[in-house]
């Protein structure tokens, strides 16, 4: 029987985004394998190695891994080897090199958005790239889900096989929810937004990245503004307690509902009229797609991942992470012209359909394929 190994560093990561695939190589024949970190349950996994994967690359933890990646790999003789994450990546193609000259094991690596990028702190560049580099060699197929990377990958990469594809799918099961007026309105006594509140989300990790405090820094200049807001931060992290003590502290609670990790994504979009978002950096981030399928206007700070979806005054704004006063002038903008904010939701809507799970998956099974 054919079998084929998807890799990556934490268990959740394979959850998230590829059971869709795992599901295909099961109904294609295959026994399906996974390596990664966690035991819980995967679905259409036949054999599931629960390997204890460090974040960074150089961890002594890692050469355990690595060494047990090189057994599971030469003993099992894959057809199709799937990496995903940076470390994943790294221990995975250099644990292959055998298996692909033994037994012509394809190995295809997905770079979720790579840790060198125009404006990357120089550490990144001096730890990530180099190791990237030397790994093209080990790599048959290289998948990246923004042109950014595509482009960059193309010129510095020896690799015969590169492909941009349009991100991890957007699944819209979740989104799919048909609220009434007095349903929506009911949602948000609910959730103590105050009446008549324009009411702006961001569904992300609450950490150093995702960087809320623009959020909330934005929020409190509106307020004193007298422009009736309410932000969902939909997310848990690291940095509650801290955002909990800043919006104490300037007086927010009535404008800004930390909710935590949320069941009800679709629900809770369907209340909102502008979608948020403030990361430093994104590979292509599937909340972004989630409200451009929602038929939100988007305001998102100047990234790859979020200049690859938002088209500046097209479906949103594109504003400079350091430019509050234009983060500011962009909601304030959607909120007085409710003209230029339908236009945005509709061609937000228009934009998305690249990305959804139906399509990307079209793209990936020709790779596999291929």
């Amino acid at each position: 029987m054919k079998k084929v190994l998807f890799v990556a560093t934490v268990t959740y990561h394979i959850q998230t985004f590829h059971i869709p695939y795992l599901q295909y190589f099961k109904e294609q024949g295959y026994e399906v394998h996974v390596a990664c970190k966690g035991n819980a349950e995967i679905p259409y996994c036949d054999k599931h190695f629960d390997l204890d994967f460090a974040r960074f690359p150089f961890k002594l933890q890692n050469l355990k891994v690595y060494n047990q990646l090189k057994k599971i790999i030469n003993e099992n003789e894959y057809e199709i080897i799937h990496c995903h994450t940076p470390v994943g990546g790294v221990l995975t193609r250099l644990a292959a090199r055998k298996a692909r000259k033994k037994y012509n094991t394809k190995v295809i690596y997905t770079a979720h958005g790579f840790h060198f990028y125009k404006g990357a702190p120089k550490l990144n560049w001096l730890i990530y790239y180099p190791i990237e580099k030397m790994m093209s060699r080990y790599t048959d197929c290289l998948i990246t889900i923004n042109k950014e990377d595509y482009e960059f990958a193309k010129k510095k990469f020896k690799i015969k096989d590169i492909r941009h594809i349009h991100g991890v799918g957007c699944k819209t099961e979740r989104l799919d929810v048909q609220l009434s007026e007095e349903e929506k309105q009911k949602y948000k006594e609910d959730l103590q937004i105050p009446k008549d509140s324009t009411v702006l989300s961001y569904v992300a990790e609450l950490n150093k990245n995702k960087n809320q405090m623009l959020l909330i820094d934005t929020v409190e200049q509106l307020v004193k503004s007298n422009i009736n807001v309410c932000l969902l931060l939909i997310g848990t992290g690291e940095l509650k307690e801290y955002y909990e003590q800043q919006i104490k502290e300037k007086g927010l609670e009535n404008n800004i509902k930390l909710l935590g990790k949320r069941q009800d994504i679709g629900q809770l979009l369907s209340i909102t009229d502008i979608y948020v978002a403030s990361s430093f950096r994104e590979g292509l981030p599937v909340n972004i797609m989630e409200a451009m399928y929602m038929s939100l206007p988007i305001v998102a700070t100047d990234n790859r991942g979020h200049r690859e979806l938002v088209k500046n005054n097209e479906n949103g704004y594109i504003v400079n992470t350091n430019d509050k006063q234009k983060f500011y002038d962009s909601i304030t903008n959607l909120i007085l012209h409710k003209d230029i904010k339908d236009n945005f939701s509709i061609i937000s809507k228009t934009l998305v359909h690249d990305y959804l799970l139906d399509n990307v998956k079209k793209e990936m099974i020709e790779v596999y394929n291929q």
